[in-house]
């Protein structure tokens, strides 16, 4: 994921690229909006998750917004670095004004919402008529698997670039060398893995690897992905904890996030990891992530 680390610089850099000409800002986001401003955005409004990949990448958020999923106080799992920044967090985005984020935003306003999407075509935690309303531009950055995680963060670079006028603060080798303890820990342990987000004692969501472009890359690096099987649900497949335990994982990442359940069954033996299914896009945050993975993969036996 090393090559996640290349960022875009303000000038103009082609499809997918910023451009800065005679005082005027421009980005192209990847559902191929390109929304201008007249100066460099400076008070960013951004989705929880694409504002701690921002603060990693140096860009500091004047606020930011969550989800459907989110209630009125920030999940720490999906905050990053943003609580002890002193970022404030508004609420979910849907349920915002532009009245509201106004008066919390301050008279300075915003002069650019960002946001994550799934599908390529909208914002997945604001309507974009509020941005317009506040007459700020929206960018939406994809977190989808249409792209791979290395891309994925190269484009938050990329915009962390645009607005500070040169490259997104970057951990490249510090990817790279987590990239390679993991694989090496992979090698060496051979674990079985399922990743699953807890739905109550009687469902749960199992993660099809390929769908998730974090555990794809996991994958890559040599970590034995468990499929759930067959079933409706591209992302997920719902089903029983019964379907968990035939399934014998040797570990569980599970989905530490507020919205989801602590694991309710799981195989005698089986150890257990966290896993934040929105990481903030950036090298820090993901070599974090790799580290973690790859102690809990060498982690005696109890």
């Amino acid at each position: 994921m090393s090559d996640a680390t290349d960022t875009g610089t303000g000038t103009d850099t082609g499809a997918g690229g910023t451009g800065s000409a005679g005082g005027g800002w421009a980005f192209t986001d990847d559902r191929g909006a390109a929304p201008t401003a007249a100066g460099r955005p400076e008070r960013v409004l951004a989705y929880v998750r694409a504002g701690a990949a921002l603060l990693d990448l140096g860009v500091r958020p004047v606020a930011v917004y969550g989800s459907g999923h989110d209630g009125e106080l920030l999940d720490p799992v999906k905050a990053g670095g943003l609580a002890a920044a002193g970022v404030p967090y508004l609420g979910p985005g849907r349920t915002l004004t532009a009245a509201r984020v106004r008066e919390l935003c301050g008279p300075g306003g915003v002069d650019l919402v960002v946001d994550v999407t799934y599908d390529g075509k909208a914002p997945y935690a604001l309507d974009e008529a509020l941005a317009q309303e506040l007459g700020a531009p929206l960018v939406a950055l994809s977190v989808g698997n249409e792209l791979t995680l290395p891309a994925i963060v190269a484009r938050f670079a990329e915009l962390a670039g645009a607005l500070t006028g040169g490259p997104g603060a970057a951990a490249g080798g510090r990817v790279a060398d987590a990239e390679a303890a993991l694989r090496a820990a992979a090698g060496r342990t051979g674990l079985r893995v399922l990743a699953l987000s807890g739905a109550g004692p009687e469902q749960v969501h199992l993660a099809r690897p390929q769908a998730w472009p974090e555990l794809a890359r996991l994958a890559e690096l040599g970590v034995r992905l468990l499929d759930p099987g067959p079933g409706p649900g591209a992302n997920w497949l719902t089903t029983d904890w019964e379907h968990v335990l035939g399934l014998a994982p040797d570990l569980v990442l599970f989905d530490s996030r507020a919205n989801a359940v602590p694991p309710h069954r799981v195989p005698p033996g089986a150890r257990l990891a966290s896993w934040n299914p929105e990481t903030p896009p950036s090298p820090a945050a993901f070599a974090r992530f790799f580290r973690d993975l790859a102690a809990a993969l060498e982690e005696p036996a109890s």
